[in-house]
């Protein structure tokens, strides 16, 4: 990782943080559980998150959504 992204929240980093989240928590969080949590964690705001969920994951917040 260069220093730009480290110091800088990337569509791809926040993905693999959601992704890496919800594997490791076993079925206990869903998608929309681990964007609200990598949300307060790094203290982004829920109105800018939109531009960092990929289309991927965004398929997967709504297959959540609709169960």
């Amino acid at each position: 990782m260069d220093e730009l992204e480290k110091e800088f929240m990337t569509q791809g980093k926040f993905t693999s943080l959601v992704e890496e989240l919800v594997k490791d928590s076993g079925g206990l969080l869903n998608y929309i559980e681990a964007v609200t949590t990598i949300c307060e964690e790094y203290e982004i705001e829920i109105e800018i998150v939109n531009k960092l969920i990929s289309r991927p994951l965004k398929d997967k917040l709504k297959w959540d959504a609709q169960k």
